[in-house]
C-alpha cells in the first residue's frame, strides 16, 4: 500500500493565521490518528467559524450540523448530508469559503468505520458506500484547482491564485492526498477506484508530484479496468499527460453514447438531479 504523505504547513487552510490559534486543522495527518473520539470530530467542527464563512446560499453557519450527519445512522439522513456536500458547499463545482474546511473534515472523517455505510445513489442504482462517495467529492473539489482548470480560468481571466477559496483547497492538497491514498488499495472496488481518482487530480500539486509513479500501477490495473468507461477515460488521459503508457487500455466505445443522469459526471461528482440539471434551485 501506498504510505501517505505528512505535511509541515503551519498555517490554517483559510485565512492564513497560525495554526495554534485554530487547534485542529493545519497538522490532518497526526489529527487523523486519533478521530476514534467523538471529541475529536466535534473538534474538528468548532474549529471554524462556519458562520462567517459563504457556500452557495450564504452564510455556512449550518455547517457543522449537517456534516457531522455524514456519520448518522439513518440511511436518508447520510444522503442528504452527502447532497448537502455537492449541492451546497460544492455547489455546480464551484469553491466557496466553507469548502476548504469543509473537504479537511471530510478527509478526517474517511478512516471512521461508520463511512462504510452505505448512501443513496441513484434513482435507477442501487445503494453505494459513504466512503467512496467522499473520496469523490474531494476528487471534484480537487478537480476545481488542478494545471488544466486554471489555464481554462485564465483564458477567461481569472486565475485561480486571485480566487481565496482556489487558494485554500490548494494549500491543503498534502493532506487531502494523505487521506486518500490510504484507499488506493481498498478491497471494496468503488472504494479503491475512488481514492485513485481523488489522487489523479491532487498529484497535480509541485509538493507531490514525486508521488506519481506509485499510483501509476493502480491507475492501469484498477482504474483503467473500470466497469465505468469514465474511469477508464479517466486513467487513460492521466497516463497519458503524465508521460506514462496507456497502451491496452479501452475508453468509451461509442463517445456518442448517452449517458443518464444517474451515471457519475466526468469530473466525480454525485449524479445530478433532472430537475433542471440540479437537486435545489440555484443561487441567482
Amino acid at each position: 500500500m501506498l504510505s501517505p504523505v505528512s505535511t509541515d504547513s503551519n498555517h490554517h487552510p483559510l485565512n492564513g493565521t497560525d495554526a495554534t490559534e485554530h487547534s485542529v486543522g493545519a497538522d490532518l495527518p497526526r489529527a487523523i490518528a486519533t478521530l476514534n473520539e467523538e471529541e475529536t470530530y466535534r473538534a474538528l467542527l468548532t474549529a471554524t467559524h462556519w458562520a462567517t464563512l459563504d457556500h452557495a446560499y450564504g452564510s455556512a453557519a449550518e455547517a457543522p450540523k449537517r456534516l457531522a450527519e455524514l456519520l448518522a445512522q439513518d440511511q436518508t439522513v447520510r444522503t442528504k448530508a452527502l447532497d448537502y456536500l455537492h449541492y451546497t458547499l460544492h455547489h455546480q463545482n464551484t469553491l466557496y469559503e466553507a469548502t476548504a474546511p469543509a473537504a479537511l473534515y471530510v478527509a478526517a472523517i474517511l478512516p471512521n468505520p461508520r463511512t462504510t455505510r452505505t448512501v443513496d445513489k441513484g434513482h435507477n442504482s442501487f445503494p453505494g458506500c459513504m466512503r467512496a462517495e467522499l473520496l469523490l467529492w474531494i476528487a471534484s473539489v480537487a478537480d476545481a484547482v488542478t494545471d488544466e482548470a486554471d489555464v481554462l480560468s485564465r483564458r477567461h481571466g481569472f486565475p485561480l491564485d486571485d480566487y481565496p477559496p482556489a487558494v485554500s483547497i490548494r494549500r491543503i492538497r498534502p493532506q487531502l492526498y494523505s487521506a486518500a491514498v490510504a484507499y488506493v488499495d481498498d478491497t471494496d472496488r468503488p472504494t479503491a477506484e475512488a481514492a485513485i481518482t481523488a489522487c489523479i487530480r491532487l498529484l497535480d500539486d509541485p509538493r507531490l508530484l514525486h508521488h506519481r509513479a506509485a499510483l501509476v500501477p493502480g491507475i492501469r490495473q484498477i482504474l483503467g479496468t473500470s466497469e465505468q468507461w469514465q474511469h477508464r477515460e479517466r486513467a487513460i488521459d492521466a497516463l497519458d499527460t503524465w508521460g506514462e503508457d496507456s497502451t491496452g487500455l479501452e475508453g468509451q466505445q461509442n463517445p456518442f453514447l448517452f449517458c443518464d443522469s444517474d451515471t457519475p459526471t466526468d469530473n466525480g461528482s454525485r449524479p445530478i438531479d433532472t430537475n433542471e440539471g440540479y437537486s435545489e434551485p440555484p443561487p441567482f
